[in-house]
């Protein structure tokens, strides 16, 4: 396994750091990166990595690399993003006059099989969010869990979106804003449902919930965490016999494809969403397109 010496380890820490303050990626995308630089890093065998040795890389180590990976039975996934995040670092280095090696765009970049986005039927997400509150040892948690479903398809959030909210955040106006990925604030609209069972959960939840206070605390009194309401919806997939790739992110995705659904515009979706690409959007018309053709099917089987 290679080491790199001091000026490599300090311009990898200037990369990480633009990711963070000029890119706006979150978190978890830096560390990803971070780990996927290390590890093509990590391949070449040599007492200490320095910048020369990255300049006269050429095309044949960076294939020989991935090729090795996908020996291994790596994923396609896990090496498109490990390739972006070395091309990424590559460009970086370019940009900023650090070194010039353009031996990894060279390299065509790998076609991954289209996922389409989760989702539920209007129905079934009904029964999801009504089970929520069923089969729980203390009513209020019942109420809470709830009410966490009907913010994730009421509002299209994401777990960790809805669970980071304070108390204060929930207002009278109507509006939700919501801080997230790429630190990147929107707004998007608190339906009456919504409200309304929030409302019920406050005043069922036997904690001081005040300002500067997390919303949504678990048994002891902490902030919830989004594994608890993964357990819960493994535990809703069992009663209502529904896949194991349905996740809290499901009610996200239902949101969305609903909405598309009843005539909702790809830009107004896309400013609910959170989405900095309209092209990350774009792919719930294929979702819808999709289930047109399931029903056409149905309809006139050959």
């Amino acid at each position: 396994m290679s080491s790199i010496n001091k000026e490599l380890s300090s311009i990898i820490d200037q990369w990480v750091d633009w990711l963070r303050t000029q890119r706006n990626y979150s978190t978890h995308t830096i560390m990803s990166y971070l780990s996927d630089l290390n590890i093509f890093l990590s391949y070449f065998s040599k007492d200490e990595l320095c910048l020369v040795d990255l300049e006269k890389m050429d095309i044949r180590d960076f294939r020989n690399f991935f090729s090795q990976r996908a020996q291994q039975h790596i994923g396609k996934s896990t090496i498109a993003r490990e390739e972006a995040a070395v091309r990424n670092f590559f460009k970086w280095l370019d940009d900023n006059g650090i070194l010039q090696n353009t031996a990894i765009f060279q390299m065509s970049v790998p076609k991954l099989p289209k996922n389409l986005p989760r989702s539920l039927d209007v129905h079934t997400t009904f029964d999801v969010i009504a089970q929520a509150q069923k089969d729980c040892k203390e009513l209020w948690i019942g109420v809470r869990d709830m009410a966490i479903f009907t913010l994730l398809y009421g509002c299209g959030l994401r777990i960790s979106e809805a669970l980071n909210l304070n108390v204060e955040d929930i207002n009278t106006t109507n509006f939700l804003k919501i801080h997230g990925k790429g630190n990147k604030d929107r707004y998007v609209p608190l339906l009456p449902i919504v409200l309304e069972r929030i409302e019920q959960y406050k005043q069922c939840c036997p904690y001081n919930l005040s300002i500067g206070t997390p919303l949504f605390v678990g048994a002891r009194g902490d902030r919830v965490t989004p594994r608890v309401i993964q357990r819960k919806l493994q535990k809703i997939r069992a009663i209502l016999d529904l896949p194991d790739n349905v996740t809290p992110h499901t009610l996200r995705h239902s949101f969305a494809t609903h909405l598309l659904a009843e005539g909702s515009d790809l830009r107004s979706i896309q400013e609910l969403l959170g989405h900095a690409s309209l092209s990350s959007t774009q792919r719930y018309t294929d979702v819808d397109l999709e289930k047109i053709s399931q029903e056409y099917q149905k309809a006139f089987p050959d």
